[in-house]
């Protein structure tokens, strides 16, 4: 088959990628390398059944040739990239989609939107199911994601409803692994760096609001299973195994001799107290939840950061 993945030079699509391709597909892959990066999707520059294109999803694109699915991943995930370019996040998330799913409604193609526990907002239900609405601050500093990509969800449902096309909705819970922008601002790459540094790790508030963190291979397999499906309302992605960033930061302290400190600062405007997915719905649709340990995960993860940043050591 023949698959569109926006965003395929970043963590989530250039792992898709590298998916899809295994199995025997052809991927056009579409990034316009504000956040991502050419090196994640290097090793396919010169694969036969995959071709890149630089192009930016807010503006439209014919792409000749039969597709039989369209992945929308581009999207501004990081705090450190969205609240750098709110607009151009919004963008993604409104035009960028609608761009998208015309690419899909004109191929009478399938389509995925890659959505967000952030839809959730500061939760006043947990853990958080597909049927709780959020409780998100619409005028905030992350108003921009959040609201791009909940107004993403209800475009996606319209093109369902109005044009039948075949949509699925993930909600993506924090996931990581390699491939991640160390700068970023995500805990996961956040505390790796500083900890290979020597640093201090940057515990915010006073380290009790949780995360659930999911490995980059498990959100891939649900990722492809949903795409498979006939489930047209958000299905939750992540793993339920819930730890709060203080014990966190210890687990990370632990994999290097607990030599880096821990250095508090203040907590971000609406930033999520808990996060955790109720992934009952995506185990009985799809037979799908995770399967590697945050150990494991970890273990894979500061391998690569420790081949691919030597410096800073």
């Amino acid at each position: 088959m023949r698959y569109i993945i926006s965003g395929a030079a970043g963590f989530i699509g250039s792992h898709l990628s590298d998916r899809l391709i295994e199995q025997g597909h052809t991927v056009v892959g579409l990034d316009n390398l504000i956040t991502g990066r050419l090196q994640n999707i290097e090793h396919l520059l010169g694969n036969p059944n995959f071709v890149f294109i630089e192009h930016d999803v807010t503006k439209p694109i014919e792409i000749e040739g039969p597709i039989d699915g369209v992945f929308h991943l581009a999207s501004l995930a990081s705090p450190v990239d969205y609240l750098k370019h709110p607009i151009e996040t919004l963008e993604s998330g409104s035009s960028g989609t609608r761009n998208m799913l015309e690419l899909a409604r004109k191929a009478n193609a399938r389509f995925l939107l890659s959505s967000t526990s952030e839809c959730y907002g500061d939760p006043l239900e947990h853990p958080q199911k597909e049927t709780y609405w959020g409780n998100v601050n619409p005028v905030g500093p992350r108003s921009c994601y959040d609201e791009s990509k909940r107004y993403a969800e209800a475009l996606t449902m319209a093109y369902h409803r109005v044009y039948g096309l075949a949509t699925n909705i993930a909600r993506i819970f924090n996931t990581y692994g390699p491939r991640m922008a160390l700068n970023d601002g995500r805990v996961v790459p956040a505390f790796i760096e500083q900890a290979l540094r020597g640093a201090n790790l940057t515990v915010f508030g006073d380290g009790s609001q949780t995360r659930s963190f999911c490995y980059i291979s498990d959100l891939i397999e649900g990722l492809v299973r949903l795409s498979q499906s006939d489930e047209r309302y958000p299905v939750n992605l992540g793993n339920p195994a819930e730890i709060t960033i203080l014990e966190f930061a210890h687990c990370i302290r632990a994999r290097f001799g607990n030599k880096p400190g821990i250095e508090y600062r203040p907590l971000p405007a609406d930033d999520p107290k808990v996060r955790r997915p109720d992934i009952s719905k995506a185990k009985r649709i799809l037979g799908w939840e995770p399967r590697v340990s945050l150990e494991e995960g970890l273990t894979w993860t500061i391998e690569y950061f420790r081949k691919h940043f030597p410096d800073l050591e």
